[in-house]
């Protein structure tokens, strides 16, 4: 898969541009905060239907603007694809391939398979549960689309089970079941999903990692669940007093989590941040990997926004090494200055473009 020309209008920082694409490397150049990170987030934004930074579509229109759109030219397997992605202020996004509207945004997950590694990755260590599933969430909903629905499904029974244990009368038992049926028939399903996946996919972190660090460190996932403690339904029924009281759902899929080791502890806890760095890039380099194999039948696009800051030069060199390798489709890399860029350019030996990104316009610079 290859995107072959990018257009903007009122996105974010970027009032407009016009960008035609190498198929190999694409390089982004420029100071912090002039635009960089937006121009891989539009195309982010066209394989996944949201924002990497804004998860509220109207802000990601221009400041002072009433509309945006964001369209992309594929060549996905030979064949041209035309995606664009638009909206009004207080309007719902339009999401269009080859002109005609998706009746549900779930038919186009998956078509244009992307990863992405960015600083702001960083909150898969540090933050909550949430952001190591959304880490599941993002690549098996690529590649499976009975995922998506099964989660658009248990997300919806969470949402009625909460409003149920919110209202001050008590509520309609039967009602109350029906959600929670619901909840844990699609729960299920997803946790086999999310299992299958983390199995398989933890040898190939685990490769990368060792690659990149030099194998002086021994790296793990565990995936945990409340399917793990018996049949679900019983799990979520049993605590429905403690619910009503707090409100909320304390049992299910919801709440999930990934424990990420480092030499067998939490690498929240014992990683620097070179380690925390190297974890995070061993991770959406599998990523990228398991879509190759699992996905769409195309190469994935792989986006590496400033992914060198924090990391030795031993670990850098090895990064290049593996970035600048066959094994990888087309790329857009960003950073702040050319040293690490023309390594990779330098050992890539293909085809290249190198864009200089100020204040939201983009000139493309030096092509090869």
């Amino acid at each position: 898969m290859i995107l072959k020309r990018l257009n903007i209008l009122n996105y974010r920082n970027i009032a407009t541009a016009e960008l035609d694409f190498s198929p190999k490397i694409n390089c982004l150049v420029g100071h912090n905060g002039e635009g960089k990170t937006n121009v891989l987030d539009a195309i982010y934004f066209l394989s996944l239907t949201k924002s990497m930074a804004n998860s509220i579509d109207s802000m990601n229109i221009r400041h002072g603007e009433e509309m945006m759109m964001v369209q992309g030219i594929y060549d996905l397997n030979g064949t041209e694809e035309e995606i664009s992605i638009g909206m009004k202020l207080h309007q719902k996004k339009h999401v269009k391939r080859n002109k005609k509207e998706y009746k549900r945004l779930t038919e186009h997950i998956g078509l244009l398979p992307i990863i992405i590694a960015s600083p702001n990755d960083s909150t898969i260590i540090s933050g909550g549960s949430e952001e190591r599933r959304r880490l599941m969430d993002i690549v098996i909903s690529q590649y499976d689309p009975e995922y998506m629905t099964a989660l658009t499904a248990y997300n919806k029974a969470l949402q009625q089970r909460n409003a149920l244990l919110k209202l001050e009368e008590e509520p309609d038992a039967g009602v109350m079941s029906i959600y929670e049926e619901m909840m844990a028939e699609e729960g299920e399903r997803i946790y086999q999903k999310r299992q299958d996946f983390v199995k398989e996919f933890i040898p190939v972190f685990q490769r990368f990692y060792e690659l990149i660090s030099g194998g002086n460190e021994k790296v793990s996932l565990n995936y945990t669940s409340h399917c793990q403690r018996g049949n679900l339904l019983d799990i979520i029924q049993r605590d429905r007093p403690k619910d009503r009281i707090l409100g909320y759902s304390l049992h299910g899929i919801h709440k999930d989590d990934l424990e990420m080791t480092l030499d067998g502890y939490p690498i929240k806890r014992e990683g620097s941040q070179g380690q925390n760095k190297t974890y995070m890039l061993s991770l959406k380099f599998a990523q990228f990997d398991f879509l190759k194999r699992t996905g769409s039948k195309t190469t994935p696009m792989l986006l590496l926004d400033d992914i060198f800051d924090k990391l030795d030069a031993q670990r850098v060199e090895q990064i290049v090494n593996i970035v600048a390798s066959d094994a990888f489709g087309q790329i857009f890399i960003t950073d702040t200055n050319r040293e690490n860029l023309d390594k990779i350019l330098e050992r890539s030996q293909g085809n290249y473009k190198i864009f200089h990104v100020e204040a939201g316009d983009i000139k493309l610079k030096v092509e090869n």
